[in-house]
């Protein structure tokens, strides 16, 4: 199976590494859900776990799969950071051992080709009653060159997500509003293919601050990024 994080380069995560605002703003939106044994697929550098963990319910274990052995020394470092038990696995979902209470999938979904094939792994990987958290970017339209050059295979609508994904749904909304307005920027005016350290800070301390603010304006009903939250 190809890699989830195939068109994703070590910088590339690095550089996003600086987004703390928009880590800490969908972590908290979706921590109360993870509890017990987690697994993490695609974790990348594993920059998003810490946030994931900090307002967490009580995590027995934590494990990662992660295709790219590049990143799996950031991955070991991080899991002895770590208070409770936690490994890394180099591979996929469909090598991994065991069954999770939660499976997260934070902006790694929108890689993988065969989706039907991913979610019937995932299935197998969940406890009775065990919970399914992913996070993808919104809106298909608006797919652009960035999106072409990190490996996105498509975008996301609440429709195609609840479709594909074929589990009871808790709940569905987007985050960041005012993101949204930068990507449709992007998308047909700036046209980059990849953004810049100067852009990440931007977006973050800027677009993503005001966003905590328009988006419970707007009910999550619009934004650059879907979360949706499902039962086994």
């Amino acid at each position: 199976m190809k890699s989830n994080n195939k068109f994703y380069t070590s910088d590339d995560l690095h550089l996003f590494k600086f987004a703390k605002n928009w880590k800490k703003y969908f972590s908290r939106k979706v921590s109360s859900y993870i509890k017990g044994d987690v697994l993490e697929v695609g974790p990348g550098i594993g920059s998003n776990t810490l946030f994931l963990i900090e307002n967490a319910k009580k995590i027995s274990s934590w494990t990662f799969a992660e295709p790219e052995k590049n990143f799996i020394n950031e991955l070991n470092e991080l899991c002895s950071k770590l208070n409770f038990k936690s490994e890394v696995y180099n591979s996929t979902i469909h090598e991994v051992k065991g069954k999770f209470d939660t499976i997260l999938y934070i902006d790694v979904l929108e890689h993988i080709p065969n989706t039907e094939k991913e979610i019937s792994a995932i299935k197998s990987k969940l406890k009775p009653n065990g919970t399914l958290i992913v996070l993808v970017p919104a809106y298909n339209f608006l797919y652009s060159d960035f999106d072409k050059a990190v490996g996105h295979q498509k975008r996301y609508n609440k429709n195609l997500l609840v479709s594909e994904v074929d589990l009871d749904l808790i709940k569905l909304f987007y985050l960041d509003s005012l993101g949204l307005m930068a990507s449709v920027a992007n998308k047909f005016l700036l046209k980059k293919s990849m953004a810049s350290k100067s852009n990440v800070l931007f977006w973050d301390r800027i677009l993503i601050r005001a966003s905590l603010i328009f988006d419970r304006i707007t009910n999550f009903s619009f934004g650059k990024s879907l979360i949706g939250i499902f039962k086994n």
